[in-house]
């Protein structure tokens, strides 16, 4: 018998269901997409170590799905983090994703505010992400919900 993880209503009509470690697939499409937008010439094959690598009890995923749709408009994926000034472990958004066709009907700002959530429930006093500056939509959202850059991560191409 198939037991369906419990799901609550993320906003009206949408609905938050707990990810299994039987998801990663799924994960790894849901990476995928998220970066081919930003970067739709690059082989992202490499995701799936990422998530061999990180998914696990302590990284906890949450999908987000819609009736009717066979499968879930979008995502959250939780890590941790450490404050390298504090030495604090802080809660680290791995990814936040919701398909373009469910966007800015406050779905991004509700996970956020689950992610929060989570985060101040098992104590955490601060919450990190990292957002690519030609994400325009991204960084308004952060930025509106209060989120200021801490640092900046800088690569050089050595090729």
């Amino acid at each position: 018998m198939h037991i369906k993880p419990a799901t609550r209503e993320l906003i009206p009509g949408y609905y938050l269901r707990v990810g299994l470690s039987r998801d990663r697939y799924l994960l790894v499409k849901f990476l995928r997409l998220t970066y081919q937008e930003l970067y739709p010439d690059h082989d992202f094959s490499h995701l799936a170590k990422t998530v061999n690598q990180y998914f696990a009890e302590e990284t906890p995923l949450w999908w987000v799905e819609y009736p009717g749709n066979s499968e879930p408009v979008g995502c959250l994926w939780l890590g941790n983090a450490v404050d390298q000034v504090k030495g604090d472990r802080h809660a680290h958004i791995f990814v936040l994703y919701v398909a373009p066709e469910h966007r800015r009907l406050g779905l991004g700002s509700a996970l956020m505010e689950y992610a929060e959530n989570w985060a101040r429930e098992r104590g955490d006093r601060q919450m990190g992400l990292q957002v690519f500056l030609n994400n325009p939509p991204a960084l308004n959202l952060y930025q509106k919900l209060g989120y200021q850059s801490h640092s900046v991560w800088m690569l050089k191409s050595l090729e």
